[in-house]
């Protein structure tokens, strides 16, 4: 009779789990969403990061064999948090511990295995990508290799690895990027590297915050708000990648978390967690990374990568400042583009630029270098141009190409 009583309570949680995941799966995000009421979950329980640590606390005290202290934290988890598939998942496990031995996680009666579908594959991958993530921390003090140099205008970074489900926020102080606090993300069904519109894929590259959407104006589907990111970028176009409609956004009022690959491009954090970074980043100074994998490197190495660089970027500001028109011209490639002009049609305004700059220097400050590879070695170069005796000047955006071990412009462009 106990287990049987086990068995059904399991069961019931295992249904409850499965099926609000699978209708959630199937809605479709582009129709008119209806009215649904939201889960209410425990104030303090839904501060961002909350839930996670507390699912990971449970793990542990599986891991060291105590399950009825398990099993008590699991139910107030499930309490607090009733939308938490993942949590209600282990909780069913732990009401089967006591009746059976467990082999796995999820470890379903085998005549529920077929009736579970892909939901359970789902959150089993969900638990693997959280519990990897937060077992291979990146090293202390290190930095996503992309970072080279961050002007102190941008006050936050982000940075995405999708191998491992995760989003890292940085803060930009003084002292240099510093790691502030990282959630598990959901990426597109068909995995990254996106490259046409409607290919469900997440892209790759460097990218910037470009607005803050209202949650008041989206449908219940994207949860707690939108980020838009500047896909396609101007890599992006130069390659003929499509598409559009890039997000960081929140999870539909009844789901908690989404599966490790389960948008159509956007990169999904739980609500709580999305609502920090709302609150936290500003908009069109915040760059995102987005990479499959992630490599860090210490602060300095950064240093030292970025000083090569950095060389030829002041030899360009110095061929412009000398007023040699054809130097200059030997900076960029012969594809040159900006905002719809050719190089011969920027080549015009270029010359305008160099007239009024006629005996004085022009200082680059503010300068932010963020590095790109993959098939070819590219960097985004932000920085305000000011000539000496002016007060102000512009901002402007390049994207340089190393092409034959030479950094060449192709794409420059005013903020």
């Amino acid at each position: 009779m106990v287990s049987l009583r086990f068995s059904l309570c399991w069961s019931l949680l295992l249904c409850l789990t499965l099926f609000s995941g699978a209708a959630l799966a199937k809605k479709d995000p582009h129709r008119k969403a209806k009215a649904v009421p939201a889960v209410q979950p425990n104030e303090t329980a839904a501060a961002d990061g909350a839930a996670e640590a507390r699912l990971i606390d449970i793990y542990v005290l599986i891991g060291q064999g105590r399950l009825q202290q398990a099993l008590q934290k699991a139910g107030s988890l499930v309490e607090d948090i009733p939308h938490f598939q993942l949590a209600q998942l282990v909780y069913g496990d732990l009401l089967a511990a006591r009746v059976r031995p467990l082999n796995a996680l999820g470890d379903v009666p085998a005549p529920m295995v077929a009736s579970a579908g892909p939901a359970l594959k789902d959150l089993r991958e969900e638990s693997q990508k959280r519990m990897k993530a937060l077992h291979e921390r990146p090293p202390k003090g290190a930095v996503p290799s992309q970072f080279l140099a961050l002007s102190q205008r941008s006050k936050h970074a982000i940075a995405v690895d999708a191998s491992r489900s995760r989003l890292y926020l940085f803060e930009n102080g003084t002292g240099g990027l510093k790691l502030l606090a990282d959630y598990y993300i959901s990426v597109g069904k068909a995995g990254t590297a996106k490259a046409s519109e409607g290919d469900q894929r997440t892209p790759l590259g460097v990218y910037y915050i470009s607005s803050n959407l209202d949650p008041k104006s989206l449908k219940d589907f994207y949860g707690s708000g939108a980020l838009p990111l500047n896909y396609p970028n101007v890599l992006d176009t130069k390659r003929g990648n499509t598409g559009g409609g890039i997000w960081l956004h929140g999870t539909p009022p009844k789901q908690f978390a989404r599966a490790p690959q389960a948008t159509d491009g956007c990169v999904v954090l739980a609500n709580p967690d999305l609502e920090r970074i709302i609150r936290t980043v500003e908009v069109r100074s915040t760059p995102v990374v987005i990479a499959q994998q992630l490599q860090w490197i210490s602060p300095q190495a950064a240093q030292a990568d970025s000083k090569p660089f950095e060389d030829v970027l002041m030899a360009w500001r110095n061929a412009k400042t000398s007023g040699n028109l054809q130097q200059t011209l030997s900076y960029y490639t012969p594809d040159f583009s900006s905002n719809g002009k050719n190089l011969d049609q920027w080549t015009a305004r270029l010359k305008a630029e160099m007239a009024q700059m006629v005996g004085r220097t022009t200082q680059i400050k503010d300068v932010s270098m963020l590095r790109w590879n993959d098939s070819a070695e590219t960097m985004v170069v932000t920085f305000g141009e000011v000539a000496d005796g002016t007060r102000s000047g512009t901002t402007k955006r390049q994207y340089w190409i190393r092409q034959d071990k030479q950094w060449k412009i192709f794409f420059e462009g005013v903020i």
